[in-house]
């Protein structure tokens, strides 16, 4: 059985046992949440939502709270003699996925 999620304006396909990761959400390490914007559920029946399934949900526990790679930001302008560099790191949550209640 599988599922279509959308969470942190992305959507994703999980299964039960998968690792993800996801835009960060609220809660400790160990702490168990819900995701109840579920958009497809499939397996031996496929139920498609509209634009959300009634009643679908998805749990998954929080594996770790922590920070993405490092992206570079470069600016220049040409002929000024303007550059400027910076990096950020975006905070992330890894999910397990532990049940998909269809």
């Amino acid at each position: 059985m599988y599922a279509v999620i959308k969470t942190g304006g992305k959507q994703y396909k999980v299964s039960e046992g998968d690792l993800l990761k996801v835009e960060k959400i609220e809660g400790a390490v160990g702490e168990t949440v819900e995701i109840d914007q579920v958009l497809m559920v499939g397996g031996a029946e496929v139920k498609l939502g509209t634009p959300l399934v009634p009643g679908a949900k998805v749990k998954a526990q929080i594996v770790a709270q922590e920070k993405d790679k490092k992206i570079l930001v470069f600016k220049s302008k040409r002929r000024q003699g303007y550059r400027k560099k910076y990096g950020h790191r975006q905070p992330i949550t890894r999910l397990k996925v532990a049940a998909i209640e269809a």
